[in-house]
């Protein structure tokens, strides 16, 4: 289960990279107009819809992703089935598809529908369409119907598969958002502890994208408390030191903790992959300090390391528990970064602002010595320590000879013909395969190819030293199979 889900985590790095780009558009257009969204200045419209092309796609680039990432080949077909499953079950539950599916107007409609555009949609759809790809990608039909053979079946039996998933979901979806809500409702009278409890599953959520349903509960009117809106003015009724409790605790983390988590998987990343991770983790820590987006941290390593997402989410709560504990408040409109903190440190609900600083500060090192430590004490597969350690000896391999197509063809015989193959991809030096009898493989025979070595990580996992050809011998052995 673990290994799957870190195919899943490595799967996501595709998209994550696009988006700390997009969040610093989006901080400096809210930056240059705070209250309008770019209603006020065209710079700052400009910037913000730039922005919002990636950042409000996301769980679109998430399915492409996924499926890209999951196939056994990187084939265009695993792309567009993601894409395909993904507006499938996003057509099929949206409030006006649903409101028309139960014969009642859309204000009746549970709200959990509103919120099927999510990112634990987009991860879903990709990891189906790569499982039908994987099963279906080679199917041959009769003659009549060959042109819908192989590959172009993909997306049709992608369609077919998330018709049966929606129609799952539509019953157990707005159950378990309604729960939630009533989750929410529940501990709302726990005062700081309550707001803690609600920071902690506000993060674990975050995968799932049912945060929603907390958040409709404690920053909106669900249950008449409308933190945000209080907070900032737009309706009256706000309390200093209380209104934004369900708020203030975030800086700390968004501001701080992560940009600290993403310097200790840096400092703890191989020597050879400091430099790729440097830049995505750079990139990542900015947009989350400076605009509080952290989706390029926190999917960077939640699937790669669950158990360390976990004490994200431990963190976050006791953040907001403190934060509401001592009454020190402040506010956002979009997210608890640098922009919205200095525009809400402002306001006449602001209580004692700059104290969440020195939390930051607090809980930034925590969150570096804390990461720092899981990460060795475990080794935990955060980016930059995959379980790859490419050697000089592997970087400089040389194989028998230059036709990659022999060279795959003496690997396939060796691994015990393409019936023992499950699966194939490949890191930068590396073929990583996976198949059914690890007895019929010939290290002999796949030797005699010129390769650098054979590693047996597991019961059916079979690795071949290729070297900086890998892409090539993987193609071919793609065809042949």
């Amino acid at each position: 289960m673990m290994k799957y889900l870190q195919r899943i985590g490595k799967s996501l790095m595709l998209p994550v990279a696009v988006l700390p780009a997009a969040a610093i558009l989006y901080g400096i257009g809210y930056w240059i107009d705070p209250f309008g969204w770019g209603a006020n200045n065209v710079a700052a419209a400009f910037l913000i819809k730039s922005a919002s092309a990636i950042v409000d796609k996301l769980p679109i680039l998430f399915a492409v992703g996924v499926a890209i990432g999951m196939a056994k080949t990187k084939d265009g077909a695993s792309a567009l089935s993601g894409l395909v499953a993904y507006l499938m079950v996003t057509t099929l539950l949206s409030s006006e598809t649903v409101a028309m599916l139960q014969g009642v107007e859309k204000a009746m409609v549970n709200p959990a529908f509103g919120k099927i555009e999510n990112a634990f949609i987009g991860i879903l759809s990709g990891v189906i369409a790569a499982a039908c790809f994987n099963k279906f990608g080679n199917v041959k039909l009769p003659s009549a119907l060959s042109f819908f053979s192989g590959r172009r079946s993909v997306p049709i039996v992608t369609s077919v598969v998330m018709m049966f998933v929606s129609v799952i979901l539509f019953f157990i979806w707005p159950a378990i958002y309604s729960a939630l809500v009533y989750f929410g409702q529940l501990i709302v009278s726990l005062g700081p502890i309550g707001a803690g409890i609600y920071a902690f599953f506000n993060r674990l959520l975050i995968p799932t994208g049912l945060h929603h349903a907390l958040n409709s509960v404690f920053w909106f009117d669900v249950a008449g408390i409308s933190d945000i809106n209080k907070f900032w003015g737009t309706i009256p009724g706000g309390v200093k030191g209380i209104t934004g409790i369900y708020q203030a605790g975030f800086f700390p983390i968004m501001m701080f903790g992560l940009p600290a988590a993403a310097l200790a998987m840096y400092h703890t990343a191989k020597d050879n992959k400091k430099k790729v991770t440097f830049g995505l983790l750079l990139a990542g820590a900015f947009a989350s300090f400076f605009s509080g987006v952290t989706e390029p941290i926190e999917f960077a390593f939640m699937f790669l390391a669950p158990g360390l997402y976990f004490v994200h989410a431990l963190l976050t709560g006791l953040s907001v528990y403190l934060a509401a504990h001592f009454g020190w408040t402040a506010g956002f409109m979009f997210s608890a970064g640098f922009v919205d903190f200095f525009l809400s440190s402002r306001l006449p609900l602001a209580n004692k602002p700059f104290m969440l600083l020195i939390l930051g500060l607090i809980f930034g090192a925590a969150y570096y010595i804390l990461f720092r430590f899981l990460i060795v004490k475990f080794n935990l597969n955060t980016p930059g320590r995959e379980e790859d350690e490419i050697s000089e000896k592997e970087m400089n391999t040389k194989l028998a000879n230059d036709d990659y197509y022999q060279v795959a063809k003496t690997i396939l015989e060796g691994l015990g013909g393409k019936d023992n193959v499950v699966s194939v991809d490949n890191c930068i030096t590396r073929l990583r395969i996976e198949v059914t009898d690890i007895t019929l493989v010939n290290d002999k025979k796949i030797k005699s190819a010129g390769v650098a070595g054979i590693i047996k990580p597991g019961k059916t996992s079979v690795q071949i030293i290729i070297g900086t050809q890998v892409q090539f011998v993987a193609d071919e052995l793609n065809k042949l199979l």
